[in-house]
């Protein structure tokens, strides 16, 4: 049986997803993370796959989405989906933007990051090891959502959210709350110099807390923590943070890891909403 001492499980909803406490608390936002269990997708899909371009059913993933978006009162004909190429680029979504990635074409890329400040508009992004970033300013009433591999991660895909958060609609990075969601924990994640390297240049990072040095000259990386310190260092409180204790390669009967399964997977959903 999955189990956190830090994320709310959902495993009685169909389908089966998680939320961050400190994000409903703020009662500003409808929100979730999505687990294999609840969909239609089938073979290494299954069952619940959020991914139109990785092989699977358009319909399955379509009904998938359905089923998301009734479980967390969210109307699916207004949700916007990303274009990840472990970029920082992060991109303002406008009522134009409405139903791109699954009602309509994106006539963008490389995009990581979304923000909103559209009441009702959902955003989503996909994951299968990399790290999930969700962001609400109840204040200002904005949301977020960043897609954080290492090297979003090394490139500062979390504090570049939040500027954008400050330039784009005046948020106060004191009331931004964030959260980080299931992805592959250092328990599992062994790194080498290429990863290493970049990440060890943001030098307000605890190295000590992010990296173990293996007998093999390889690492043992925290994108949890490495995460958690670029959003401090970027202005939002450390007690706004709500941080995952789920590691996607320890679990891959309950989350798709890209890591688990060589690639043969399909893809986690983060989706955020603001209340109409």
């Amino acid at each position: 049986m999955l189990k956190s001492d830090n994320l709310v499980l959902h495993p009685q909803n169909k389908p089966f997803y998680i939320t961050f406490p400190k994000l409903t608390a703020t009662g500003t936002v409808n929100h979730a993370f999505t687990t294999r269990f609840g969909g239609v997708s089938k073979g290494m899909y299954s069952e619940m796959n959020m991914s139109f371009t990785n092989g699977d059913i358009k319909e399955d993933v379509l009904e998938n989405y359905r089923r998301l978006c009734k479980a967390i009162n969210i109307d699916i004909n207004k949700v916007v989906l990303s274009h990840q190429t472990h970029t920082n680029n992060v991109r303002i979504i406008t009522e134009k933007d409405i139903g791109k990635g699954i009602f309509k074409e994106r006539d963008y890329n490389d995009v990581d990051g979304l923000i909103t400040n559209l009441p009702g508009v959902a955003l989503v992004t996909q994951y299968a090891d990399c790290t999930p970033l969700l962001f609400c300013d109840p204040v200002k009433k904005v949301v977020a959502t960043s897609h954080a591999g290492w090297r979003g991660t090394a490139n500062e895909i979390g504090r570049i959210t939040v500027e954008k958060m400050q330039s784009s609609f005046g948020c106060d990075p004191s009331n931004i709350v964030a959260a980080i969601g299931p992805s592959i924990g250092q328990c599992c994640y062994e790194v080498d110099d290429p990863v290493y390297i970049p990440l060890s240049k943001l030098t307000y990072l605890n190295k000590d807390k992010i990296f173990i040095k293996k007998a093999n000259g390889k690492y043992m990386l925290n994108l949890w923590e490495t995460n958690r310190e670029i959003l401090i260092n970027a202005g939002i409180k450390k007690e706004n943070i709500d941080v995952t204790d789920l590691c996607t390669n320890c679990h891959p009967d309950v989350f798709h890891s890209h890591r688990f399964t060589g690639g043969k997977r399909g893809n986690l959903g983060a989706i955020i909403a603001l209340k109409e």
